[in-house]
């Protein structure tokens, strides 16, 4: 992580980071001079630099008829990132208690499932933390998934240390693998469909009630998702999951 992308995190956008690096290797400086050291037209730098005073990294003082910005030390960043951490606290604390269920109450109630896409390891990322923090927060921590071989080697591509963090969870999976391979992990068991055509099955499914979450391989082996939102479809799921299971 570089210095623009730290001060990005505790407030400071990339303009912004841009302007204060000029200010500290430029010394004092009209908006004018700022604008041409940072590379950012005038009127925006002028906006910015109003902006930058505003959070306390930089400062101005007249010279003539024009204002003279510079920049405050970089100690000062420092203040501005445990102010950042504060605010973020407090925020945490509300979310649970007060911020998700006013925002929840704006969904309409229907009976639709509730669906969602992602696409790419990004995506996938946010796929595979939504099956731990789901599967995290229920009485019986457990879920079901089929592994297909050939998406095997993709899966766990955005997310290593996918499997360490469910083990730290104390989270168990029953997983049924389609095609030879796979393996052995902690609070896992496994059985195998040894299927002859399984280098055509290449999706991932868990299973994790009221979700059920489908990952697959488009052209040039992006991996993309869908994300069913629905008790009924999942129970569904479970119900034929369980059985195949007692039968292998």
């Amino acid at each position: 992580m570089n210095t623009a992308e730290v001060l990005k995190i505790f407030g400071l956008e990339p303009r912004e980071t841009r302007i204060y690096l000029a200010l500290l290797q430029s010394g004092p400086a009209s908006i004018r001079d700022i604008a041409d050291r940072a590379g950012i037209n005038r009127g925006t730098t002028h906006e910015l630099l109003k902006r930058m005073q505003q959070k306390g990294v930089v400062s101005y003082f007249p010279k003539g008829k024009r204002r003279h910005f510079s920049a405050e030390p970089p100690q000062r960043l420092k203040e501005l990132a445990l102010n950042h951490q504060q605010q973020v606290t407090e925020a945490m604390e509300l979310l649970d208690d007060k911020v998700i269920p006013e925002l929840s109450h704006l969904r309409p109630a229907t009976g639709n499932a509730d669906v969602h896409y992602y696409e790419g390891d990004d995506g996938i990322e946010l796929v595979l933390k939504d099956i731990l923090s789901t599967v995290s927060e229920q009485e019986t921590r457990s879920y079901c998934i089929y592994s297909a071989k050939a998406i095997r080697k993709y899966l766990y591509r955005p997310f290593p240390n996918y499997t360490r963090q469910r083990v730290k969870l104390g989270i168990n999976v029953k997983v049924i693998a389609i095609g030879e391979g796979g393996e052995e992990a902690p609070l896992a068991d496994r059985k195998w469909i040894n299927e002859k055509s399984s280098d055509r099955a290449g999706s991932y499914i868990a299973i994790y009630p009221p979700k059920l979450a489908m990952i697959s391989l488009s052209h040039g082996d992006l991996p993309t998702a869908v994300v069913i939102n629905s008790p009924t479809i999942a129970n569904t799921q479970q119900v034929i999951f369980n059985t195949l299971w007692e039968t292998l």
